[in-house]
């Protein structure tokens, strides 16, 4: 790929408009004022030129001179039509990225030019010692993330130009479109026909050492990366998000848990041009955070790097994937894991009594309150308590106290009676609770109706 600045001549009101080396973007519309997005990466700004307004003839005789550029430099491997369909054409000429848009796609012709304002080194981030050696170890997966226009791409593009030429690694790349700016003997691969998994099938053939995958965006994105990295190759992959926790949680549901640290063990967060923060995943077995160690399962341990402090905890409780904070501030519900943990037992117990059970607080890892409508009480305790001491067995033997949600601080009770019936008013949902129960089919033997109503507290 070309070194920034390097393209062949363009129309001469198009080499104008990027004249000054800190505009990265030129945006051409019909019939409106031209605007350019200019500054430095840390600061970029849009503004509006006093310059002359272009018309639909103007942009699409630009647009063919544009495309006569590329069959004029067909020697250049930097000059190719990179994508050609009806509305649009991505053109890569020199350092440039040029996309046409017309009707139908858009709604009036529109060109846009992008070029990288600046080609960092390694050397050229202020990293810590730690980070370059992590980074040097290439048999990694990583993640750069950020928003658009943090960064992310040129800090990428300085990870494949340290490997190449400091590490001495095999580097590829899989881009669509490819704009990455890398060293010239780094092969940027885009999608074979149209497709990026017929691409990844390409890569372990010439068995790259490092692989860099632009752009990680759609659900089978995801799945594509995770396949490249268990068969053993270094992957880094650039995708959106607002913070390094959000691109971790994005892998959830495409790789299976007991996967995710080994696809990947390193997310760095980039923010206005800088690394903001970083992020290792480790996986270990033992119990959650606030939970009894007889409850230990495979928990992935998201910690800040290099500093190792624990962040967040990622683990299967029941069917669903939980990231918790460790950190978090207990409030009401106790941890955030005692949270979580009420929540399941909240869905399982409605499953198993079907009585709606309005709220659970755990008050320690083996014992919790749960609250059901005064009408419900007895049906939930069943005759001399069997119908509580039933569930207590299923649900793996937590000690249960049935109580009413008249006790439930005034606050937390009306948020209760909005989440469990949709924003109703108090008598209707009362009135909707106490039908609830009797209506419930019988689900759970002993829980009929001639329930004793005396053990509120426990039986």
């Amino acid at each position: 790929m070309a070194t920034f600045g390097d393209h062949p001549p363009l129309p001469e009101e198009l080499e104008e408009l990027l004249a000054d080396e800190t505009v990265s973007t030129v945006f051409l519309k019909a019939e409106c004022p031209p605007r350019v997005k200019a500054g430095h990466i840390s600061k970029l700004t849009l503004k509006e030129l006093d310059a002359d307004v272009w018309d639909k003839p103007a942009l699409a005789g630009l647009a063919d001179e544009l495309s006569m550029i590329i069959e004029q430099h067909d020697a250049r491997s930097d000059c190719f039509v990179e994508m050609d369909r009806e509305g649009c054409k991505i053109l890569q000429i020199g350092d440039l990225r040029i996309t046409c848009a017309w009707p139908p796609f858009s709604d009036a012709w529109e060109i846009t030019v992008v070029r990288p304002v600046a080609h960092l080194k390694i050397s050229d981030y202020d990293l810590q010692d730690e980070l370059i050696r992590r980074l040097s170890d290439h048999h990694r997966g990583v993640f750069v993330v950020g928003k658009p226009g943090s960064g992310k791409t040129t800090f990428a593009q300085a990870i494949a130009g340290y490997l190449d030429e400091d590490i001495g690694a095999m580097v590829k790349t899989m881009e669509a479109p490819r704009d990455l700016q890398v060293p010239q003997r780094v092969t940027q691969y885009a999608p074979l026909e149209g497709d990026l998994e017929k691409t990844a099938e390409v890569i372990f053939l010439v068995r790259p050492d490092f692989v860099i995958f632009d752009e990680v965006r759609r659900a089978r994105d995801f799945e594509i990366f995770g396949d490249v990295r268990l068969a053993g190759v270094g992957l880094l992959g650039v995708t959106h998000a607002n913070s390094a926790l959000e691109a971790i949680q994005r892998l959830v549901g495409k790789v299976e848990l007991g996967l995710i640290s080994q696809v990947l063990d390193t997310v760095i967060h980039i923010e206005k041009g800088k690394v903001h923060e970083v992020l290792e995943l480790k996986m270990v077995v033992r119990a959650p955070t606030g939970m009894e160690s007889d409850l230990s399962r495979p928990v992935i341990e998201i910690k800040r790097f290099p500093s190792g402090e624990l962040t967040h905890e990622m683990f299967a409780f029941g069917s669903e994937i939980a990231v918790v904070p460790v950190s978090g501030k207990a409030g009401e519900g106790g941890s955030p894991a005692w949270r979580m943990a009420g929540e399941e037992l909240k869905r399982e117990a409605t499953r198993l009594t079907g009585i709606s059970i309005l709220h659970v607080k755990f008050l320690t890892d083996a014992s919790a309150d749960i609250f059901v409508d005064d009408s419900a009480i007895g049906a939930m305790v069943g005759p001399g308590g069997a119908a509580i001491r039933s569930l207590e067995k299923d649900v793996g033997g937590i000690k249960l106290n049935v109580k009413s949600v008249t006790e439930l601080p005034r606050a937390l009770r009306k948020k209760v009676e909005r989440d469990s019936w949709g924003g109703g008013d108090s008598d209707e949902w009362r009135s909707r609770s106490g039908r609830q129960w009797e209506h419930s089919g019988g689900k759970r033997k002993g829980h009929g109706k001639g329930g004793k109503r005396g053990g509120r507290g426990r039986r």
